[in-house]
């Protein structure tokens, strides 16, 4: 895997370098701004990027545009943001195009090794990494409206587990219930957003989506 690295931190950055690096991730770029960001992809065309949200020069949302950008250029391109903060405009913004291949990172979970290279890699290949904090915030700003809200209690939290990337058989060890069970509730969910079985492999990206655009 290939990728570039935008985070003005030079600590953070260097450690998100070594980290890649040891983990046999390519890093084709590190910088440390909005504008060397998107030269580095369009130079480079990584095969996902690792972006902070806020970069210079205004160190608000320079970064998060950055990556919207980006993926307007190169549709699809997978991108996993990085954040001290959840960012309002995140689900509107970055998920506008409805494609997968998108990630939402708290810094302060990216000591967890292991978790953030899974991350990557589930990014990479086209799913979803969110943070959980992210999702909870999330949770709280449906619309009256919102499909969403036909959705049971113990469906939303399947949901819920969905958009942080667990399989089947790991939603089922965190809810206590059998995969069976899990299954049944995803069929339900696909159900009630609408999502047929015409969407085929995508409809678990499709309801995430959903779930995040929701906000």
């Amino acid at each position: 895997m290939r990728v570039v690295i935008a985070e003005d931190d030079a600590l953070l950055r260097e450690g998100l370098v070594l980290l890649l690096s040891t983990a046999g991730i390519e890093v084709l770029a590190a910088v440390d701004n909005a504008t060397d960001f998107l030269t580095a992809v369009t130079a480079e065309r990584p095969d996902a990027v690792v972006v902070d949200v806020r970069l210079p020069p205004t160190f608000t949302d320079d970064g998060l545009r950055a990556a919207v950008a980006a993926r307007k250029m190169y549709p699809g391109l997978p991108v996993l943001v990085l954040s001290a903060f959840v960012e309002d405009s995140y689900a509107s913004e970055l998920l506008a195009d409805g494609a997968g291949g998108v990630g939402y990172l708290l810094k302060e979970r990216v000591g967890r090794v292991d978790k953030f290279l899974d991350a990557v890699h589930r990014v990479a290949a086209g799913g979803t990494a969110m943070d959980p904090e992210v999702i909870a915030q999330l949770l709280v700003r449906h619309k009256a409206d919102d499909p969403l809200e036909t959705l049971t209690s113990r469906e939303r939290e399947v949901l819920g587990l969905m958009a942080e990337g667990h399989d089947n058989t790991t939603i089922g060890a965190l809810l206590v219930v059998s995969e069976g069970a899990v299954h049944k509730h995803i069929r339900n969910i696909f159900s009630k957003l609408n999502l047929t079985s015409d969407e085929a492999g995508h409809r678990r990206v499709l309801a995430v989506l959903a779930y995040l655009n929701a906000s």
